[in-house]
């Protein structure tokens, strides 16, 4: 059986960025988010030292902020730094996903060479 986790977690930094590309938010709501997006066996576990390691490249920038629901919530934001790698991945992405796509559907639409 292939494992699909291997693969997911090769694109979890680039999809994080992507979200913080969007809005800034806290861990909790990221992990949510990409498990609506499909990252279902995804925990926080998985997520925080990720987080860590992209403040310590300076991609994102954290920020505790008062949450309406109780104590305060580490809110993290993209970086111009992050910005950049997430065009990056984005058309790196692009290119290993129609690459991959073009040889698992070799054939499909036309004759094969």
């Amino acid at each position: 059986m292939y494992d699909r986790s291997q693969l997911m977690r090769g694109t979890l930094e680039g999809c994080i960025l992507q979200l913080l590309h969007e809005k800034v938010t806290y861990g909790y709501e990221i992990v949510t988010r990409l498990q609506q997006f499909g990252f279902y066996e995804l925990k926080e576990g998985t997520i925080y030292p990720l987080l860590l390691r992209l403040e310590k490249k300076q991609m994102i920038h954290a920020e505790y902020k008062t949450s309406p629901f109780g104590p305060m919530r580490k809110y993290y934001s993209l970086t111009p730094k992050g910005e950049t790698l997430r065009i990056e991945f984005s058309a790196c992405w692009a290119e290993v996903s129609n690459t991959v796509n073009a040889i698992l559907h070799k054939g499909e639409t036309e004759d094969e060479p």
